[in-house]
């Protein structure tokens, strides 16, 4: 057995081994894709183990995250700082092994995988920022941004919708650095994929523009190195179907679904290692394969140390762009935007937050020259273009605006691709309803904290005649219940562009939650604003009540408070255009907002009504839907679902 095939096998048992030792794992996948691996680490892939975040490393992205111990055996291998202890702790508690691949929680890990699918459109927008960056900085001489992006996606990757959401667009942009490896061992959980995928997979590829390459058998490596090489030379992505045997070495599991989720068994797991070439011992590797290993990785890395030169003639050739670079890959200066004086010119007259949000997108987008996104076929409704940016395009890299099509599912993924890659303030915009398409790909930004904006508009039961369909009500509840997930819904421009400051200059991604109908504005101050909370309109004496709300029903809340001085009763209007940047006040100022001895509150906003039973008590009333909308005028369907200030005198009086 010659050197790289022991290599291979001895990834094969060390996935083996993890998942036998942490009773649960999948090792069947990567003891049928260790040729592949092997291909792309040690042939093919430019990285430097000592240097994780070298800018222009070429990316890896394991779609089909349960395959996870496969990846953690190529890291340990490869040099990262992933010792052999830290592979026997798989799937442990505090261990650096999850079960699943999460990004900054593992080093050479650059994204969170899991959820089939999500991984796939992830390399997409990876490479899609490639392109961008490389069309700004490169100059004659100087391919600075110079790298490909290489994914591994199953069967189950490719089932999934999102996955053919993002090839039709990575197809359309001829996005040439892309290169997806597809493990087709035709097996699923249930059993064979006949069951349910019988689908010409590279005629769809095909269709989709893509360049599509046949491995005649995937355990050979010899042939998966041949076919990575030939793509570096494609005019467009290129998917490499690789028939492999899942479970491989394993007699008696191979090539069946037993392989996929469950340890071999101690028993099998030996006799496995015996077909293999291998010893017995548990978590193994000879001195030769980390040898050998070494040796490919000192040819892989060497692209790193001719990179940090060039750079360094390239600061002195192209000093300007060099500081655009750093200032590019640095955090946003708060108190730059802040100072910026125009963000705060307000027309002054009502007008709809979504319009506000493109106002300050486009004041943002002078100052942040790489601001870029797009929305899901929606912009002109989601005011999200990007004045004079220029589209993005198979033809045009160095455009601002995406056009994502009606993709919201893949463009939220995509979206998190471009955040991972670095250099890019990335946002994506539809409309609010449409969310629950974006769901996975927004829980997965929070899970990773990237400062993603999704812009969400036409933000409740104001979207009128469109109907139920098109007016979110559980929305507001369940992103404000997703952890890590900042959701902003203001109630004129100055809120707005206080969202936009702070979701951009965050580690966390941000919902603006945004209005279709026009709404009045106020003369808030930003210091109040940025609290998450404050008292927008306060009560001349002592208040009897507090009156609560968020975006449009800010409004409501204020006439309701005109009305009941008109009767006597004074209250305060608190705005809450963030909960999540008010629980995050001190007590003192929480009280101070909200007092604890006035347990009199009524809170108003147009959706479910749950989130805001943590701030009124059992004592308080929240107005709200608790129900689907309907087709009628907005101004008609505030008032038939008490959405009105006359509810809320009489909830203030109740109390």
């Amino acid at each position: 057995m010659n050197i790289e095939q022991k290599t291979i096998n001895t990834v094969r048992a060390l996935a083996a081994d993890m998942v036998q030792k942490a009773n649960s794992g999948h090792p069947g996948a990567p003891m049928g894709m260790a040729p592949m691996a092997y291909a792309l680490w040690m042939q093919t892939m430019n990285y430097d183990p000592k240097q994780p975040q070298w800018a222009d490393r070429d990316r890896f992205v394991l779609s089909n995250g349960h395959a996870s111990a496969l990846l953690y055996s190529m890291l340990h291998l490869t040099g990262y700082d992933l010792p052999m202890d830290q592979l026997r702790q798989f799937r442990q508690w505090q261990s650096m092994t999850p079960g699943h691949p999460e990004y900054r929680h593992t080093p050479g890990v650059e994204t969170t995988t899991g959820p089939l699918g999500q991984g796939f459109s992830n390399a997409v927008g990876l490479a899609i920022a490639e392109t961008m960056l490389a069309a700004h900085f490169n100059r004659p001489g100087y391919e600075i941004v110079d790298h490909h992006t290489y994914a591994f996606a199953g069967d189950g990757c490719l089932m999934e919708g999102i996955s053919a959401e993002a090839a039709s667009l990575a197809g359309t942009l001829k996005l040439n650095k892309l290169v997806v490896l597809y493990d087709d061992n035709e097996i699923s959980i249930e059993g064979n994929t006949d069951i349910a995928f019988k689908e010409n997979v590279g005629q769809r590829f095909e269709s989709y523009g893509w360049r599509v390459i046949r491995v005649e058998d995937g355990n050979q490596y010899e042939q998966e190195a041949q076919a990575l090489r030939s793509a570096q030379e494609s005019d467009r992505p290129v998917l490499i179907i690789c028939p492999t045997i899942i479970g491989y070495g394993s007699a008696a599991k191979q090539g069946t679904s037993a392989a996929h989720g469950e340890p071999l068994g101690a028993d099998n797991l030996l006799e496995a290692k015996k077909a293999l070439g291998l010893g017995d011992g548990s978590f193994a590797v000879d001195d030769d394969v980390y040898l050998h290993a070494a040796e490919q990785v000192k040819a892989r890395s060497e692209k790193a140390r001719r990179w940090q030169k060039l750079f360094e003639d390239y600061r002195k050739d192209y000093p300007e762009l060099a500081a655009e670079w750093d200032e590019w890959h640095s955090e946003l200066d708060l108190q730059k935007l802040m100072k910026e004086a125009s963000l705060w010119e307000t027309a002054g007259k009502s007008e709809a937050t979504r319009s506000s949000s493109g106002t300050v997108l486009n004041r943002l987008a002078k100052i942040i020259p790489n601001l870029v996104g797009g929305s899901a076929d929606l912009a002109p409704s989601n005011k999200t273009n990007i004045s004079g940016g220029g589209d993005y395009s198979a033809e045009n890299r160095s455009g601002r605006n995406m056009h994502f099509g009606v993709r919201e599912h893949a463009m939220g993924a995509i979206a998190n691709g471009m955040a991972l890659h670095g250099g890019l303030r990335v946002f994506c915009a539809t409309f609010f309803v449409f969310s629950d398409y974006m769901k996975a790909a927004m829980r997965l930004s929070a899970i990773m904290q990237l400062p993603v904006v999704y812009v969400l508009t036409h933000d409740s039961i104001g979207v009128g005649e469109d109907g139920a369909t098109h007016q979110p009500i559980e929305h507001l509840a369940a992103l404000r219940a997703t952890p890590g997930m900042q959701v902003f819904r203001p109630c004129d421009y100055t809120e707005t562009a206080w969202a936009w400051i702070t979701a951009l200059t965050s580690h966390a991604p941000s919902s603006l939650v945004l209005t279709r109908q026009n709404l009045p504005q106020y003369q808030s101050k930003v210091e109040d604003i940025e609290r998450g909370a404050y008292v927008l309109s306060a009560s001349r004496g002592e208040a009897k009540a507090l009156l609560m709300a968020s975006g449009s029903e800010v409004s409501i809340a204020m006439e309701a408070q005109k009305q009941l001085r008109e009767e006597g009763i004074e209250t305060s209007v608190i705005s809450v255009p963030s909960m999540e940047v008010f629980l995050r006040q001190s007590s003192d100022y929480q009280n101070e907002v909200m007092p604890a001895d006035n347990r009199r509150r009524v809170a108003v906003e147009a959706g479910a009504t749950m989130p805001w039973y943590r701030f009124v008590g059992l004592d308080g009333k929240v107005i709200g839907l608790d129900r689907y909308g309907a087709s009628a005028p907005q101004e008609v369907l505030y008032r038939e679902f008490g959405l009105t200030a006359q509810s809320l005198i009489d909830a203030v009086k109740s109390l």
